[in-house]
């Protein structure tokens, strides 16, 4: 079975999600009568995203939050809670064999591109055939074995295993539908989506871009989805990495919409504007990883005795301003397959060091952590970990360094890295099972993200097993996750902090839609929304 890993593409961009997650990125679905200059059918805005690259391809980074009002995948994953588990895009219909093995997508008739081809099968395959090749996330195709078009609005996949490939397919990353005269152009001239050029189908073309600065997008004429078209004529979005000059942007009336505002000051915001506070689930997940290859923890009773002296909802008061709910282990709220069913940890200190004393330790130890530098959040709570354990006997050493720098000492020298690794974790697409589960905690000799070292071929079968079933009997594969979620708070190999929550300051004279949980990185600005 080959399931996907943890990428290196999130040492670019944690430090910079890591202001963007929690800071109020929002799936927008304003109303053409709401915003401040809707008259003009302009609507302006603040974002904190900047773009690596325009090509819809090898895109992996925080351009998503335009990439997705200029191209659409086949389908689109909705929110949790919602009356439906996917909305049709590119594809108005689909479905696979019994055995998760064959997948057929019927292509919507009608569609165009921005360079005016025509959406067909046949498109849709080279997209494919595309992203498998050069994606900055090729890897979430890795169950293909081949793909076709077999006629003009039929798509066959073909999987070597078992695969859920109706999320794959709806992935924020390496699913985009792409016109297939530009992937002809960009073949044979890599920069070719460099100078702002777009060939999606979305309902939004990019009409200018400044690097560093402006983005501007306008509406498409000729958009396929009459119910679902762009709500402005144009979108004008100024490139504001601060979230201080944001929001100061947005309380002097400079633009209609800001996607980060400082979480301290989100509340004096809405107050100083009439706006409303809103929070969502987000994919964003914390966690603590423990160095089990050296003693003490080594032993799953000090793990679990260090698990019951997190003050967990301190950490999400302090680190999160409170916009946070504790973690049901390292998969996130409304991702699959989060449950609330798996065990959490309590705040107990007295139950703390009775397990400290049974394990041999009643006078405590010293530890080291380290967490990324670059991560406020982190830089805020960390501190807090550190007194509590104190109260258990247990001094920490801390040390603040760049993520990449103490990730590759992790990697490099297991046996002399840190006791405890804070890490800050979000999966590619909405499949937390193949990603989280697979990447921060199955066992390989020579380790890429799980830097707790735990090794339990028992949790690794479990997470293998549920892997081949996602695509054919969902309901069973959660069934195997949440059992080896329990295997993860009963072994604690890591502290499982908190879920982050998105935060959105809602202008009174806009209209916020439901942020989706699986475009973090995305903002809307035509109403991409499912049935309540």
């Amino acid at each position: 079975m080959v399931v996907t890993r943890a990428r290196s593409r999130r040492l670019a961009v944690v430090g910079l999600v890591a202001a963007l997650s929690v800071a109020g990125l929002a799936a927008c679905s304003p109303d053409s009568g709401a915003p401040a200059q809707a008259d003009t059918g302009i609507l302006t805005v603040a974002a904190s995203a900047a773009v690596t690259t325009w090509d819809p391809v090898s895109s992996f980074s925080t351009e998503a939050l335009y990439m997705g009002n200029l191209y659409e995948p086949l389908l689109w994953k909705n929110p949790e809670g919602a009356a439906e588990e996917f909305t049709p895009a590119i594809a108005e219909k689909w479905e696979t064999s019994e055995d998760g093995l064959t997948w057929t997508f019927t292509i919507r008739d009608g569609v165009t591109f921005h360079d005016g081809e025509t959406v067909d099968a046949a498109a849709v395959v080279a997209s494919i055939e595309a992203a498998r090749e050069r994606a900055g996330a090729s890897f979430i195709w890795a169950p293909l074995d081949s793909v076709e078009a077999t006629d003009d609005l039929t798509v066959v996949m073909h999987l070597k295993y078992s695969a859920p490939m109706d999320l794959v397919a709806a992935s924020t990353y390496g699913a985009w539908i792409v016109s297939p005269k530009a992937l002809e152009a960009a073949a044979q001239d890599e920069k070719y989506f460099e100078a702002g050029v777009d060939a999606g189908t979305g309902p939004y073309v990019l009409d200018s871009y400044e690097p560093g600065s402006k983005v501007v997008l306008k509406a498409y004429e000729d958009y396929w989805n009459d119910d679902k078209a762009p709500n402005y004529d144009i979108v004008d979005i100024s490139i504001t990495p601060d979230a201080v000059t944001a929001q100061q942007m947005l309380t002097a009336g400079e633009v209609d919409f800001a996607t980060t505002v400082p979480l301290e000051n989100v509340e004096s915001v809405a107050e100083q504007t009439g706006a409303t506070v809103r929070t969502a689930n987000s994919p964003f997940n914390y966690l603590g990883y423990f160095n089990t290859l050296r003693a003490p923890l080594d032993d799953p009773a000090v793990r679990q005795a260090l698990s019951y002296a997190v003050p967990y909802q301190d950490l999400i008061d302090v680190g999160v301003q409170g916009f946070g709910t504790q973690a049901h282990g390292p998969v996130p709220k409304g991702i699959f397959p989060y449950s609330d069913s798996v065990p959490q940890y309590t705040y107990d200190l007295e139950r703390a060091k009775e397990l400290l004393a049974e394990a041999g330790h009643p006078d405590g130890f010293t530890l080291t952590l380290s967490y990324a530098s670059e991560n406020p959040a982190e830089a805020r709570f960390v501190p807090l970990i550190k007194d509590s354990f104190a109260k258990i006997g247990v001094d920490v050493e801390v040390t603040a360094e760049l993520f990449n720098q103490q990730w590759e000492k992790a990697k490099a020298d297991p046996q002399n890295a840190q006791d405890i690794f804070i890490v800050y974790y979000w999966p590619t697409y909405s499949d937390a099972g193949s990603d989280n589960l697979y990447s921060l905690f199955h066992s390989s000799e020579e380790p890429f993200f799980n830097l707790s070292y735990w090794n339990n071929p028992e949790y690794d079968a479990l997470i293998e097993n549920a892997g081949t079933l996602t695509g054919s009997d969902r309901d069973a594969a959660q069934a195997e996750y949440e059992k080896a979620m329990g295997m993860l708070y009963d072994q604690a190999p890591g502290l499982y902090l908190f879920d982050a929550q998105v935060v959105t300051v809602v202008p009174e004279d806009l209209k916020i839609g439901q942020f989706n949980e699986n475009y973090p990185f995305t903002t809307f600005f035509a109403p991409i929304e499912p049935a309540a």
